[in-house]
């Protein structure tokens, strides 16, 4: 076993949590190492409905509640909603929604909500929410059931992979060791029973130690897995619940715009959205076991398919081309009947022996969840950390506001080296989604075959795929 050199501090978990408590680490000058047993943000983080999003959903069960303590949280959501939009435009963009009413009460109802919805994101707000008629919301959903017109909102919507990606990479950039595929298997204590190191190994068995100040535990719905290998007589905190998502062949959403359906018959929501010229369903709500997160089941995939059914009744034979599904890391309730009543909140716990564990959150709020658990890491290091440098994601300017018309510029440049087809447009737009203003680069040492598309859906080409092999930590098909 080989000895390596001491970090300040030790992530274990490369999604979109573990990464950005890695970067925001690194931007003050801790010595950082950042592991994951599998690939950068494969489990939850890259199974998500693919929204940025303060939480309507929870908007309302705090007035229902009249628990005006989420409101807090849906506000820090919506804060964070703007600055990943503002920090990263070529991954994240605004999206309208429209939420059909069957009358002027639910009309007036979800008005009165999304005004809040929209004061409470301050300065960092998008589009205001706005009513819209009957004709506007058959124009933009041909095939909907009749309704009474509606409301609708802007959120953000986003590549969940690509971004996680993205902001470990910027870790890694800024000094953070980044290792996939290697799995803890092991913790190492101090005299005074204080953990003191790791011990990982990798896909080839071989087993590598890693002293640190700090161990963050960041592994989402396998949270609990750790704090019980460090300290048997922890209480479990999580509680998985289940997202199932499905894609549709055919797109419901020809302009662009997304449907919410704020409250199925079981108390869940159901979303229609745009997604590469087909349709993207979601989402169940499910309590589950671990073994079963990732797995979709028939009854699951035809819940989603039954409700579309009933909002879009002409659509008869729904083509399901893909489906995911991921388990969200929920804190245990405290009086809610089921996950579907659980707001996304989260707590960093230090237990006895050193572990800091950050627990619960969702994919908007990772940065705030960064914040709070550096502050745990202060406590168990002992020393203040130093106020951040400024760095910037790997894709966009030191200067948001420059991203998009660097965009712009490159796009004319990307026409005149990629190979003239007719997926030129679709290529140019995702290789800037994927790269943002790197994308040149990527391709420009490349030779012409190797910038072909190989693909019709996602026009992907052998240069990406070199670069995400030699760049980018990939080793297997699915990281690509």
């Amino acid at each position: 076993m080989n000895s390596q050199e001491n970090f300040d501090l030790i992530v274990i978990g490369a999604g979109a949590t573990g990464s950005c408590i890695a970067l925001e680490a690194s931007k003050r000058g801790l010595n950082v190492a950042l592991f994951d047993a599998g690939d950068i943000g494969s489990g939850t983080s890259c199974r998500s409905t693919k929204l940025l999003h303060g939480g309507v959903r929870y908007l309302e069960i705090a007035f229902k509640k009249f628990d005006f303590s989420q409101l807090k949280l849906v506000r820090e959501a919506l804060i964070e909603r703007g600055h990943w939009i503002n920090e990263a435009p070529f991954l994240a963009h605004e999206l309208e929604l429209a939420i059909p009413s069957e009358n002027c009460f639910d009309k007036a109802y979800y008005g009165s909500g999304l005004k809040v919805y929209d004061t409470l994101s301050g300065d960092k707000g998008i589009s205001k929410s706005r009513f819209i008629s009957k004709s506007e919301i058959n124009e933009n959903f041909p095939f909907l059931k009749k309704c009474a017109g509606g409301v609708a909102y802007s959120d953000g919507q986003f590549d969940d992979a690509r971004l996680n990606l993205l902001i470990a990479l910027t870790a890694e950039k800024a000094g953070t060791l980044l290792a996939n595929y290697k799995k803890v298997i092991d913790f190492e204590y101090a005299k005074d029973g204080k953990l003191s190191g790791i011990i990982t190994q990798d896909q080839k068995g071989q087993n590598q130690r890693w002293r640190s100040k700090a161990i963050v535990n960041a592994t989402g719905i396998h949270v609990d897995t750790l704090r019980l290998q460090v300290d048997s007589s922890a209480e479990e905190r999580i509680i998985i619940s289940k997202g199932v998502h499905i894609v549709l062949e055919e797109n419901l959403c020809p302009k662009g715009k997304g449907l919410l359906l704020p409250a199925t018959d079981d108390g869940r929501v159901l979303f229609v959205l745009p997604f590469f010229n087909h349709t993207l369903i979601g989402t169940t709500d499910t309590p589950c076991a671990i073994r079963e997160a990732c797995k979709t089941t028939f009854n699951e995939e035809q819940y989603l398919i039954n409700h579309l059914k009933n909002l879009f009744p002409k659509f008869e034979n729904p083509k399901v081309t893909s489906s995911w599904s991921g388990g969200r890391p929920l804190l245990k309730p405290r009086g809610a009947k089921n996950s579907s009543q659980i707001v996304r909140e989260h707590e960093i716990e230090v237990l006895p022996c050193g572990l800091i564990s950050a627990m619960g959150g969702k994919w908007t709020t990772c940065r705030k969840i960064a914040f709070d658990t550096l502050e745990k890491v202060e406590s168990v290091i002992g020393e203040t950390l130093p106020k951040p440098k400024s760095i910037n994601i790997i894709g966009s300017h030191p200067n948001p506001s420059k991203t998009k018309a660097m965009l712009e510029s490159q796009s004319n440049e990307l026409r005149e080296i990629l190979p003239k087809t007719n997926l030129i447009n679709k290529q140019i737009n995702h290789l800037q989604s994927k790269y943002g203003i790197n994308a040149l680069a990527i391709i420009q040492g490349s030779s012409e075959e190797n910038r072909k598309p190989i693909s019709l859906d996602i026009p992907l080409c052998r240069a990406e795929i070199d670069h995400a092999i030699i760049h980018e930590h990939a080793k297997t098909a699915t990281d690509i």
